[in-house]
């Protein structure tokens, strides 16, 4: 009796060795094309220890993606700043091999892609927008209208000084041109050239696939969301500008929405998005690494 029963289990893991690899044994973030991240405005890709998309880099490549974070101007318009990514995505095509990449971009990062996804709809397989700036901002409309040269001085000076610590010096900067690109008349004429995912009505999805690109968001919505993190006072105070609509502090819930809206309502605010300040985030929501995570598993599952 023994002997039939072992003869039987070695029959059976012979036959279960023989079957072909399930998906999941492929890596949960393996996708077909890169991943490609593309930070938003006075972002960067790295400043010394800290990374702009904190952990997720890493997070995506341990379960299988490459990942290649790109490095655009901190502040200028989005048409320069797409240019600067689809060098880069030319780039990063040529050292891999690959046909396409995946753009995945927050905030500014969102436009960036798009602009990319449009002009050279054949090197992207998806575009999906992380907080993005897809109907304007009213904190960008506010600041148009009430903040002098100066502060676009300094502004300038800031983004400078962003790129030279991450290896960028000579990247042109303008926070004006910025601005007006994040405006919603900036995102409206942006939008009349550049179509592709944008929702027709207010707060709608777009077109899930463009020119064989397909288009993905998510945004959060609350601006406070962990006491020991300094940077939500700022977006607490920023948040006042959508007169009570959902925002992340930055960019509302509805001008975020691009193609396939996984959610808008996440109980994050806008620096949370890419884990930011540090991983110091709202600790009763998804953590923002496993987002990522879970989006790269989509588009595995996509073919993508």
């Amino acid at each position: 009796m023994n002997k039939r029963y072992w003869k039987s289990l070695a029959l059976f893991l012979i036959a279960l060795l023989a079957l072909p690899a399930p998906s999941w044994a492929q890596g949960y973030t393996q996708t077909k094309y890169p991943v490609v991240l593309v930070h938003g405005l006075f972002g960067f890709d790295s400043l010394g220890p800290v990374d702009y998309f904190y952990g997720i880099a890493s997070g995506l490549s341990s379960g299988g993606a490459k990942v290649y974070v790109t490095s655009v101007s901190a502040a200028n318009s989005t048409e320069v700043r797409g240019e600067q990514l689809l060098l880069q995505v030319k780039q990063i095509l040529a050292a891999t091999g690959a046909t396409k990449v995946n753009l995945i971009g927050h905030s500014h990062g969102g436009p960036t892609s798009r602009y990319v996804a449009s002009v050279r709809p054949d090197l992207v397989a998806s575009v999906t927008s992380v907080g993005g700036v897809n109907k304007g901002s009213k904190v960008a409309d506010i600041l148009i209208g009430a903040v002098p040269n100066v502060t676009y001085d300094l502004a300038n000076a800031l983004s400078g000084l962003i790129s030279l610590l991450s290896g960028s010096p000579t990247l042109p900067q303008s926070s004006r041109a910025a601005a007006q690109s994040l405006s919603t008349a900036g995102t409206l004429a942006f939008n009349a050239r550049h179509p592709q995912g944008v929702p027709t009505s207010a707060c709608g999805e777009g077109a899930y696939q463009v020119n064989g690109v397909q288009y993905f968001s998510w945004s959060g919505a609350q601006p406070w969301t962990n006491a020991l993190d300094a940077a939500d006072p700022f977006l607490a105070v920023t948040s006042l500008a959508f007169n009570g609509a959902k925002n992340d502090g930055l960019v509302s819930s509805c001008s975020s929405r691009l193609g396939r809206v996984i959610r808008d309502d996440y109980a994050l605010n806008h620096l949370d998005e890419v884990n930011q300040l540090i991983g110091i985030t709202n600790l009763f929501e998804t953590n923002p690494v496993t987002l990522f995570r879970q989006q790269a598993n989509r588009l595995q599952g996509l073919g993508l």
